[in-house]
């Protein structure tokens, strides 16, 4: 008998990766998404049902139309900026909503749960690159949205037998290697699509977003991972707890960290174009420099990357955007 399993979010960028790993993998699954960023097209298995975690009829219809044996937590708000600008939707839509999912799978006896998470809840770090038992300080509304909805999750599990996976991304790039799916959103701000995107003229040019930070170049460090990687990441999570793992949380990252002038210059040598780029002040709510030790999940998932090349994340990313 197939496993069924919810994955919440699962028409944006990564959730839809890996609806597409799962369903290649032989799982039954449905798509729980309100298309506020998410794309139809992008859901290439299983079953899509439009709807919002706000609306809790809805979701306990979903919940009890289907016999869940895991759900995968991927909706939600994320642009830094915007959390800056617009806190209380980020508490709505990312804290709130979790609770009310959790909410479901506590009437609804499902007691496996892998939450999307990010390097945002350990915010201006110390010392890089950070474990999963570095300070969590996060310096903006999206950072401690997030942070919140773990220790809500923490919470429910030590008083239930709920046990979870919580994966803290780092930054995310690239797109399938096959060009069936990538990122969609026209509102994305993530580096990389952005400097592909003024590669191939779509933006007329980069914005760098502060060059004084204290690192080598004066540009922020980021650690960025293959969204296939990710996805992978998710799979191995799935099994894990379906073979009676105990909860954990997991950095998802490559322990290697590229400055912002780094990335576009290695956009610009992929690509051939020489794009302009300007410098504009400081964003709220961006640390220098944070980078991930991803020992822990390499040991005890046995999570293999098959993507850790700076030059494949964007080529992907690049070939994508082409074609779109």
């Amino acid at each position: 008998m197939k496993q069924k399993v919810l994955v919440t979010g699962g028409a944006g960028y990564i959730g839809s990766h890996v609806v597409r790993q799962l369903g290649e993998a032989g799982y039954d699954v449905v798509v729980y998404d309100n298309l506020s960023t998410g794309s139809p097209k992008s859901v290439l298995y299983g079953q899509l049902i439009i709807g919002d975690l706000a609306n809790q009829d809805q979701l306990y219809q979903v919940f009890a139309q289907h016999q869940f044996s895991a759900v995968l937590h991927f909706a939600a708000s994320l642009s830094v900026p915007e959390s800056v600008e617009h806190p209380l939707d980020y508490y709505a839509n990312n804290t709130r909503n979790t609770l009310n999912l959790l909410r479901c799978c506590s009437v609804m006896g499902v007691n496996r749960f892998i939450f999307s998470s990010t390097a945002a809840v350990y915010g201006e770090v110390a010392q890089n690159p950070v474990t999963e038992n570095s300070p969590t300080q996060p310096i903006n509304p999206y950072g401690r949205s997030k942070l919140m909805s773990e220790w809500i999750i923490q919470d429910y599990a030590a008083a239930s037998s709920l046990h979870y996976v919580i994966l803290r991304y780092f930054n995310v790039a690239g797109a399938d290697p096959n060009g069936k799916i990538g990122q969609l959103s026209r509102k994305a701000s993530h580096l990389i699509k952005a400097a592909c995107d003024t590669a191939i003229a779509r933006i007329p040019k980069l914005q760098i977003f502060g060059d004084d930070f204290p690192t080598p170049d004066g540009t922020g460090i980021r650690d960025y991972i293959h969204v296939e990687d990710l996805a992978s990441a998710h799979l191995d999570a799935l099994r894990y707890l379906q073979k009676g793992g105990e909860s954990q949380i997991f950095n998802c990252g490559y322990a290697k960290g590229y400055s912002v002038r780094e990335v576009i210059a290695r956009v610009k040598a992929i690509s051939g174009v020489d794009f302009p780029v300007v410098v504009t002040p400081r964003r709220p709510g961006d640390p220098a420099c944070v980078t991930a030790c991803a020992d822990k999940i390499n040991q005890l998932l046995d999570w293999q990357p098959k993507y850790n090349d700076l030059d494949q994340i964007v080529s992907t990313t690049l070939a994508w955007e082409m074609q779109q």
